[in-house]
């Protein structure tokens, strides 16, 4: 189909106020991020005009490759736990009565307007020795006296993981909505049980949807930043809490701006990954 171009400039304005805007928001910050990741660090929040490699080959530091790691490693661990918990309640929610269904996204809704901070917070206390769920265990017999859960790995994965879960379900139970039930009738009729055709059928279909899922997962957990201050240690921290803290403790901008630039680049690839598949999932 033959569409017509604009015949002045003024047609162009929808292409050209969002180009202007990811121009003066995303573009010129970037490119100055990336220019001053090149300059060397004069202390106290000062730079030196010199060009220097110095700060991507700190990249392949000790340091970086713990907090690589790091990032990476909860990354991974939260989008395969959330991927385990989101797509088997998404299939069960799809099934569900109407009313069951409202009700479950509203509460899902809920759960995304609360700050991230909130979340941590409330999840610390729970996790917490004087007000936690230890009191709880102590009470039926569990635990002979309350314990504290936080800081530590588990608790910053259950939070993060608490906050990933209702994205990931926000995008799979629209597409598993969209399944046709007659596949997994004729699947039963067949002989082949429920749980069988969950399997079988059911996940199978689904392979690119959890693959762009898990990967979106990725990208929002290698973006957290107060969870892993508030429910980590030091050594749980991801590259956002590494940027600031070379930023705003060490007062050395320009690694910052180098593991800002590196940081960009891993995010933008994993985002065209999402891309491909959803392309992948809408040619099937």
């Amino acid at each position: 189909m033959n569409v017509a171009k604009p015949s002045s400039v003024s047609g162009y304005l929808p292409l050209l106020v969002p180009a202007a805007l990811l121009v003066l928001f995303f573009v010129v910050p970037f490119g100055s991020m990336l220019l001053i990741s090149f300059y060397k660090n004069a202390g106290g929040g000062l730079v030196e005009n010199v060009v220097t490699v110095a700060n991507y080959e700190r990249l392949f530091s000790p340091f970086f490759a713990r907090l690589l790691g790091a990032s990476f490693g909860l990354a991974l661990g939260v989008a395969v736990i959330s991927i385990l918990i989101a797509f088997p309640f998404s299939y069960l929610l799809v099934n569900a009565p109407r009313s069951t269904q409202v009700c479950w996204l509203i509460f899902l809704l809920s759960i995304l307007s609360l700050s991230e901070s909130i979340i941590g917070f409330a999840w610390s206390t729970i996790l917490s020795r004087t007000a936690g769920i230890s009191n709880l265990l102590v009470y039926l017999g569990l635990l002979e006296t309350p314990a504290s859960y936080a800081p530590g790995l588990a608790a910053l994965v259950a939070g993060v993981v608490y906050t990933a879960f209702p994205y990931a379900v926000l995008v799979l139970y629209p597409i598993l909505s969209r399944v046709d039930p007659h596949i997994e009738e004729a699947a039963r009729t067949l002989g082949t049980s429920p749980l069988r055709t969950f399997f079988a059928v059911v996940l199978p279909m689904q392979r690119n949807t959890i693959i762009t899922t898990f990967l979106m997962i990725m990208v929002f957990t290698l973006g957290t930043y107060l969870m892993p201050q508030i429910l980590g240690r030091p050594q749980h921290w991801t590259l956002s809490v590494a940027i600031s803290d070379q930023a705003l403790v060490q007062s050395n901008i320009p690694f910052a701006a180098a593991l800002s630039v590196f940081l960009v680049i891993v995010t933008l690839l994993i985002v065209g990954a999402v891309v491909l598949f959803g392309r992948k999932e809408r040619a099937q």
